[in-house]
């Protein structure tokens, strides 16, 4: 079946001529949205800032008698959130509790049950009078995701698209078509993730807001981590949220759609059919398809809240590392030339390392630069230990392309690779929250923290890829504390992980290896475990063609 037709090419005749016009319809299509499409001109955006007296809020009073407790000189306070149940009850946590404002900066937030909940105690914040500014970034936007957008019609709720493409939202596929005349445009998204309450307590790091992120997905949950800051470090926090809403990039949704066109693009409700002969009158059980003879896989509901006081906050001197909006903007490249980026900077605390560098992250394309880096990092002796996807783990193979090109490079090095299992087995319970309590029966693992921890002693942690796309193309943002406490703590989290939940990828006679998993009972391979041919034959074709900056 063609997806451009409702009809499929059945003759030999038709597979012969049908192909070659309904890609030429594609192609006029795609010129014609590309001349049609833009985005408007005149756009009345409001300038608004973050609130100025934290200090006087439940949050900024909480912090402050923290800070007094811990009796520390320190003006910043620090708490790991490495749990996917944490993630979201700490979240929820902050918009029951905020009084003034919730600025919240995302790359992708996906419509779903989940984001349901914390929409709704959203709106309840903004019954109540806090003030919330929701900056999103447009590429994820189209499809069930636009019905996200509703909240900018909300109260007191303003929302704003970050480098919005032209065209309608029914389908990514036909936005894409729509900006092939500005296929850069295309590549610069802002993938910053802050959330901030009263400007006095905040939540960064590597996660998007949606099911799969909470653990709550069927099929596949990211293993991610964040960190809940407050005190001065916020602040500046809020400097940057307002340097990208502020931005002429950022557009209101009220200027590029309305509620009506948001309505047209509704789902149409889900009608549950009958595959079986089943009397009618009988119940289906929750969970339970129309036709399954066993229940669908379900994660266990997450509460609702969490006490933010009984945390464990550890107060630490800490920099914050983010780009400027410019890096996303139309001469971005002269930009880039004249600023560094936050990939940059983290390359830069990299190379001071004197004895050990842990280095998590999901997609990991280093580049000629960063391979050179990594080799003058090698030649002082310093260890490096990367946690990365394996082929099978990894939701965008097409980085694994880029990554695969460097893997016997980075082990003739002396670098230790580790790549995930997507079949964590509960091997993951405590990094990222998904073991076998802790997202739905049989669903996989993919990872998607971000994190460095250097000498045992910084922890980096935001939501930047060692990548080429993190490096060049994206706006990313990052937190450098300096903790022995927290940096021992990330590691215990992660060296288990790495242990139970990944393979040890090894060069044997020139050869990669994979070593199994520590107690796994599964036996060493000479191929990229546990991926499917289809998925290995993609590596091999398009390995070597595929633009490293692209993926």
């Amino acid at each position: 079946m063609n997806r451009f037709s409702t009809q499929p090419c059945s003759a030999p005749y038709e597979y012969s001529t049908c192909w070659p016009w309904r890609w030429l319809f594609v192609l006029l299509l795609a010129a014609w949205i590309s001349g049609c499409a833009s985005l408007p001109s005149e756009v009345d955006r409001p300038v608004t800032y973050a609130l100025t007296t934290p200090q006087d809020t439940a949050l900024g009073r909480t912090m402050q008698a923290s800070a007094a407790a811990a009796r520390t000189r320190n003006d910043s306070g620090f708490a790991l959130v490495n749990s996917a149940e944490l993630a979201f009850t700490s979240r929820m946590a902050l918009i029951d509790a905020a009084q003034k404002t919730l600025d919240i900066q995302y790359y992708a937030i996906h419509a779903d049950e989940t984001t349901e909940r914390m929409f709704d105690a959203l709106r309840a914040a903004g019954d109540r009078g806090v003030r919330i500014r929701i900056l999103l970034d447009d590429f994820n936007t189209s499809g069930k995701n636009a019905q996200v957008l509703k909240l900018a019609f909300e109260k007191n709720i303003s929302m704003r698209l970050f480098n919005p493409l032209p065209g309608s939202r029914g389908s990514l596929f036909f936005r894409i078509l729509g900006s092939l005349k500005n296929v850069d445009r295309i590549q610069r998204r802002m993938h910053n993730k802050i959330f901030v309450a009263d400007n006095a307590v905040a939540i960064t790091g590597g996660r998007n807001l949606g099911e799969t992120y909470f653990g709550q997905g069927e099929g596949t949950n990211f293993v991610d981590a964040d960190v809940l800051a407050g005190g001065r470090i916020v602040r500046e926090l809020s400097r940057s949220f307002d340097q990208y809403w502020n931005n002429p990039l950022a557009y209101p949704v009220q200027s590029l759609m309305t509620v009506k066109e948001l309505e047209a693009l509704k789902p149409a409700p889900k009608v549950v059919g009958v595959a079986s002969p089943v009397n009618a009158e009988t119940p289906v059980p929750d969970g339970v398809p129309a036709g399954s003879g066993s229940p669908a896989p379900v994660a266990p509901p997450l509460p609702d809240t969490t006490n933010l006081s009984k945390l464990r906050w550890t107060w630490a001197p800490s920099v914050l590392l983010v780009d400027k909006a410019s890096k996303i903007a139309a001469d971005a490249d002269a930009v880039e030339q004249a600023q560094d980026t936050t990939v940059d900077g983290l390359l830069q605390l990299m190379g001071d390392a004197k004895t050990n560098l842990l280095i998590v992250s999901p997609y990991f394309v280093p580049g000629d630069r960063m391979m050179a880096q990594l080799a003058a990092i090698r030649q002082k002796g310093v260890r490096i230990r990367v946690l990365t996807n394996s082929l099978a783990s990894n939701d965008a193979p097409a980085a694994h392309v880029g990554y695969a090109r460097y893997r016997k490079g980075l082990l003739a090095m002396g670098i230790e690779i580790h790549e995930m299992r997507a079949e964590h087995e509960g091997t993951l319970s405590s990094f990222g929250g998904l073991g076998s309590t802790g997202s739905a029966s049989g669903s996989r693992a993919s990872l998607h923290s971000k994190i460095v921890v250097l000498d045992d002693l910084l922890l980096v942690i935001g939501s930047m890829n060692l990548d080429l796309r993190s490096q060049l193309q994206n706006s990313e943002v990052a937190l450098v504390i300096r903790s022995r406490k927290l940096a021992f703590d990330t590691t215990q989290l992660i060296e288990p992980a790495m242990a139970k939940g990944a393979y040890k990828v090894e060069l044997a006679d020139g050869q990669l290896i994979w070593r199994a998993p520590q107690g796994s009972q599964l036996k060493d391979t000479r191929v990229e475990p546990d991926a499917s041919f289809a998925l290995k034959l993609m590596l091999k074709l398009i390995g070597p063609f595929a633009p490293e900056e692209m993926l």
